[in-house]
């Protein structure tokens, strides 16, 4: 069955990329070997974080012999391409913000391929030493690990301050739902099983496997639903992780087709005037009509590198929100946008959404609360325009996190079941920690917030061993905190160097 949905899905994605590459010009043979090699490595990622994260998901149903594994990975890949293909894509986007803004101007140019590898491969090379170890550690961690390295390497090669870069209120917005996460899968996966003890009082509920013996019908079923919950989550979250790179990599190399949603047609175009009509509105009332005559697009860039509000500022995003209006209105449609202009027009509609979303955060500008509702409905129409993912890129990725999955899923599995608490894993324990899990991290994908499920679950493990009274194997706790807390530097300083690497080795 897997076998058979692989091969649909690569066939399916193979006619759409193809038609989507007939309708672009890519002008040189490198270009066509740099897509090939960075959607390669892309779902590679994806594969690798099969390892570790969506062995998570099916932990408890192998450990009790609910499923057995290659039934167990099939459905747990079904449910992640589900996720991932109802998924919205905020997630992803939510990724990518937090790159510096030149690099993400620049996808088309060796600079964005050296980026693009360089966060690539150094997540893959983290979780496969981690995976190795047989350590649940977080692809999530490593991503974001990676992500501030590259970022930080960029800006010290143009001989900036290292930091000038970020948008650090962005990366610790991410990073402090990294750490709330893990607290909330053991508190929440504890109390969980108390209320268990509470309300559910058949002993077997509470007892480890005994040899390969499933457990009772309705326990089975218990933790088949969690399992397919946490599977479905996963992919609607940790699924995306990869989706917004690869969506870098399309439009660096096949920008006629991937620049611009070519669905947005003159309906949504006519909402888009009504919209950008009211924001230039705004923008008018607070700068007094100030005219601003330099260049508007490297004012907004400068804001976004710089996050220093001047009075400059306002006019120019004023002009340049005019300048996209007329470009946009002109053509009609986005598909009819001229294909040397549409990469233009996708950076202008980028920085101009990014550089508001900024501004609205402290609101320098003192918009008023009907005001900024305004400017989010011009905000979501530029983000419409943008920042869409298209189907068959869902599919590829979801396929390469199920093929993972059933690769290598034993080694996190045995540490889950095993190695986290002094006794083994019961049915109540597994059903507890997967229940929060699915809930922590499908509110997150809802608020576009990237989660670590392996955080999420593993702790959750533990609160459960805790709440239990079984103790945990400090040793083993002890190397996934070691490996928590080193992902993120090791996974910064792998991508920083390869970068640093990459850029004097790419040529286009």
């Amino acid at each position: 069955i897997f076998i058979t949905v692989l091969l649909g899905g690569i066939f399916y994605a193979g006619i759409h990329l193809s038609n989507d590459i007939a309708s672009t010009e890519i002008v040189s043979h490198s270009s066509y070997v740099l897509l090939a090699l960075a959607l390669l490595i892309a779902l590679g990622f994806e594969f690798v974080n099969g390892f570790h994260d969506t062995a998570n998901a099916v932990a408890t149903v192998i450990y009790t012999y609910s499923l057995p594994p290659e039934v167990a990975v099939v459905w747990s890949g079904i449910w992640n391409l589900i996720g991932v293909l109802a998924s919205s894509g905020a997630v992803a986007f939510t990724i990518i913000t937090l790159l510096p803004v030149d690099l993400i101007l620049q996808v088309g140019h060796r600079i964005g391929f050296a980026m693009v590898f360089a966060l690539l491969i150094s997540a893959i090379l983290w979780n496969l030493g981690t995976w190795f170890l047989g350590l649940p550690a977080s692809s999530s961690h490593t991503m974001i690990g990676s992500i501030i390295g590259v970022g930080i390497a960029s800006q010290i090669i143009a001989g900036k301050n290292g930091v000038s870069g970020l948008d650090w209120a962005q990366v610790m917005k991410v990073f402090k739902t990294l750490m709330i996460s893990p607290v909330i899968g053991f508190t929440g996966a504890a109390l969980l099983l108390l209320i268990f003890k509470l309300v559910l009082r058949d002993p077997q509920l509470y007892r480890a496997p005994e040899g390969t013996k499933p457990p009772p019908f309705w326990i089975r079923c218990l933790l088949i639903l969690t399992c397919t919950g946490v599977s479905y989550a996963h992919g609607s979250n940790d699924g995306q992780k990869g989706l917004g790179l690869i969506m870098l990599i399309l439009i660096g190399t096949a920008p006629t087709a991937y620049s611009l949603n070519h669905a947005i047609g003159v309906n949504q175009v006519q909402d888009y005037y009504a919209a950008s009509e009211q924001a230039i509105h705004i923008f008018d009332n607070h700068s007094a009509r100030q005219i601003f005559t330099g260049d508007a697009r490297a004012e907004v860039t400068r804001y976004l590198q710089t996050q220093q509000w001047t009075p400059q500022t306002l006019p120019a995003l004023r002009n340049l929100s005019a300048q996209i209006q007329a470009e946009v209105l002109l053509y009609k449609t986005l598909g009819n946008v001229p294909p040397t202009q549409q990469p233009n027009v996708r950076n202008q509609m980028y920085l101009a959404g990014e550089a508001l979303r900024l501004e609205m955060r402290s609101n320098p500008a003192g918009f008023s609360t009907q005001e900024q509702t305004a400017l989010q409905k011009f905000i979501d129409h530029l983000d419409r325009a943008t920042k869409f993912i298209p189907t068959w890129v869902k599919v590829v990725v979801a396929l390469a996190l199920g093929l993972g999955t059933m690769v290598g899923w034993k080694r996190i599995v045995i540490t889950v079941g095993e190695k986290i608490g002094k006794k083994h894993l019961n049915y109540a324990q597994g059903a507890a920690a997967q229940i929060v899990a699915y809930a922590t991290i499908l509110g997150a994908a809802r608020f576009g917030l990237p989660v670590s499920t392996t955080h999420v679950f593993s702790s959750g493990i533990a609160g459960t061993m805790t709440s239990s009274g079984a103790g945990l194997q400090w040793s083993t706790i002890r190397s996934i905190a070691m490996a928590w807390v080193f992902t993120l530097p090791a996974a910064a300083l792998l991508s920083g160097s390869l970068f640093w690497l990459l850029r004097n080795v790419i040529h286009m």
